[in-house]
């Protein structure tokens, strides 16, 4: 056995089967590890090279850069792609040619953050469309990853329409123009509206030049503002302005329309220059005048609600898009300027009669107070010239007082018929707002709607007593209250005064009367038409004055007299006596002169 088996096996190489040079062609193992890295790439760490992804799954991307082994990078750092599929050529960065188990580290995301600064200034300056991937929402926009960049995308340039919802583009793929970068904080931002700003621009071109007036289009509601609904018609925007949305009163346009609404619009109006499209959605409808009831007349009675409410009135919707206005005047019968508000309020149901009706200017104008019966119809019954009542004082003026007998029944007291004694300069010294005050009919101006009344009227006329205890010349004690440069006002009893002119203030040492002074006042003069008393203190002594010096010219002019009687009656005596008479008459004669 052992014979045959050296037989057999005299012709085997074992040098060649040692070094194994069968299995390469009769070359040493050296030489053919030297030949096959003579087929790989030259790999340094730290650069950076392009390599084609061999395979993909969820947690790694094996990319192959021609070396003797192939790289895995983790599938995060091609989140921005979701697009990858094996052939695809990407760039990677070479960490290590050998780790820690052996194989090769790579990096695509060093790879594009080295690369990333030069590319995206790169893409500004060629106005280049690239790929971004949004990561998440920020302040004002949101956060997109450009060539491994974190630049800004803000909200008003995602889309050309307003966006209602951000989230729906997290964890997307865009396409973005680089709008503007800041070369110092290396800050980019990004725009998806300016990739589709210049294709709109020339749909809108061609749209507007389509455009008449009176045109039926479909749109989609794409806004919705507090002034009006803007209309996307299919690459430009309409405007309806809220009083076109409906015939009817309309307080914000959401109870109309909603968000992506399609609605058919017309259009009212365009301006081609400045892009301008006004649209209307009432004028679809008839106009609700129109087919307003033809038998409505004035004087009917209709029902509505009120929709609108001004100090000066309030208007009352009867119909949709029928409106009519109930004035303040018209809410009550009272004269009162009011506000509209103490009446009625938005969304009160009223019941009103028609008191104008205008069809062809659509006007109406009602009244609520018609339903009730006038006050003023039977007023020469219920208040005849004489009835005493009480009444309200509402309002003043300068020459009387206006006041309420009953809702709707208004009367004027005049200032001069407030009080027989008093002097009243205004109402306000008399009463007050909201008091309630006797009074008696004067007078019914039914015309006007307007009644005169008096409240001294109420008491007799106490002037008459007046009169005859203060005549003229009769001297009183009393007391200045008020002292002015004209003159004084001097309390001559309860509720009467009298006026003394600062000329007959003058005391007998020639002073003047203060105010608060008592003393001794003549009535001069005495009018009961204008209810003046004149006083005067003045008088008093310089009467007292001239009577006196009137007493001693009366005197005098008396004795006088007596002396000048005496004499004619010596010279009659002498005219009949004799010569012998004579002598003794001129003894006589001589002695009376001798007595004067």
């Amino acid at each position: 056995m052992e014979v045959l088996n050296n037989v057999a096996n005299e012709g085997f190489d074992w040098n060649a089967f040692e070094n194994d040079l069968d299995l390469y062609g009769g070359q040493s193992k050296e030489q053919v590890t030297e030949a096959y890295d003579q087929t790989l790439s030259n790999i340094a760490v730290g650069e950076v090279v392009e390599g084609t992804v061999s395979e993909i799954n969820k947690r790694e991307v094996t990319v192959n850069i021609g070396y003797k082994s192939e790289g895995m990078i983790q599938a995060t750092e091609f989140r921005y792609n979701p697009e990858l599929t094996v052939g695809d050529k990407v760039e990677v960065y070479v960490e290590s040619v050998e780790d820690k188990s052996g194989a090769l580290a790579l990096s695509h995301k060093k790879a594009r953050q080295l690369k990333s600064w030069d590319r995206v200034n790169e893409a500004l300056n060629n106005d280049e469309i690239i790929k971004g991937y949004v990561k998440c929402r920020t302040k004002g926009g949101m956060i997109v990853d450009v060539f491994g960049i974190e630049a800004f995308l803000p909200g008003s340039q995602i889309d050309v329409k307003p966006i209602r919802d951000y989230d729906v583009y997290v964890d997307k793929t865009m396409e973005f123009k680089v709008v503007k970068i800041n070369q110092e904080f290396r800050n980019v931002v990004v725009s998806h509206k300016a990739l589709i700003e210049a294709e709109l621009e020339a749909q809108k071109q061609v749209i507007m030049s389509k455009l008449e007036k009176g045109q039926i289009l479909e749109g989609t509601v794409k806004n919705i503002t507090n002034y009006g609904v803007f209309i996307d018609l299919g690459g430009v925007d309409g405007l309806i302005h809220i009083t076109d949305l409906s015939w009817g009163r309309v307080n914000k346009p959401e109870e109309l329309v909603q968000l992506d609404q399609k609605l058919n619009v017309v259009i009212i109006d365009f301006d081609e220059q400045k892009k301008r499209i006004a649209l209307g959605l009432k004028q679809l409808t008839p106009h609700p005048w129109e087919a307003l009831d033809a038998n409505l007349k004035v004087g009917d009675t209709v029902k509505g609600k009120v929709v609108v409410m001004a100090d000066y009135g309030a208007f009352v919707e009867i119909a949709a898009g029928v409106e009519g206005l109930i004035h303040v005047s018209e809410m009550s019968w009272s004269q009162h300027l009011r506000s509209a508000q103490e009446f009625l309020k938005v969304g009160d149901e009223v019941e009103a009669v028609i008191l104008t009706l205008d069809r062809e200017e659509r006007k109406m104008s009602l009244g609520i107070k018609q339903l009730t019966p006038d006050p003023w119809a039977g007023i020469d019954a219920k208040y005849p010239v004489g009835t005493k009542c009480a009444a309200k004082v509402r309002n003043f003026t300068n020459f009387g007082v206006f006041v309420e007998i009953e809702e709707g029944i208004d009367g004027l007291i005049h200032i001069s018929d407030l009080s027989w004694t008093k002097k009243v300069k205004h109402p306000s010294e008399f009463t007050q707002i909201g008091a309630e005050i006797e009074v008696v009919v004067l007078e019914i101006d039914k015309e006007n709607r307007r009644l005169s009344l008096g409240h001294k009227q109420l008491e007799e006329n106490p002037w008459n007593e007046i009169e005859s205890k203060f005549a003229v010349d009769t001297v009183h004690n009393a007391t200045i209250s008020e002292l002015n440069d004209k003159g004084a006002v001097v309390v001559l009893g309860e509720n009467i005064t009298g006026f003394a002119p600062a000329k007959q203030l003058v005391k007998e040492d020639g002073t003047t009367l203060k105010a608060g002074e008592t003393a001794d006042f003549k009535v001069i003069e005495f009018s009961k038409a204008t209810k003046r008393i004149t006083l005067s203190h003045t008088r008093i002594f310089e009467e007292a004055k001239r009577e006196q010096i009137a007493a001693e010219k009366a005197e005098k002019r008396a004795a006088a007299d007596a002396t000048k009687s005496s004499l004619k009656k010596v010279n009659a005596s002498i005219e009949k006596t004799t010569l012998g008479d004579i002598a003794g008459l001129a003894e006589l004669k001589a002695a009376m002169e001798k007595n004067k």
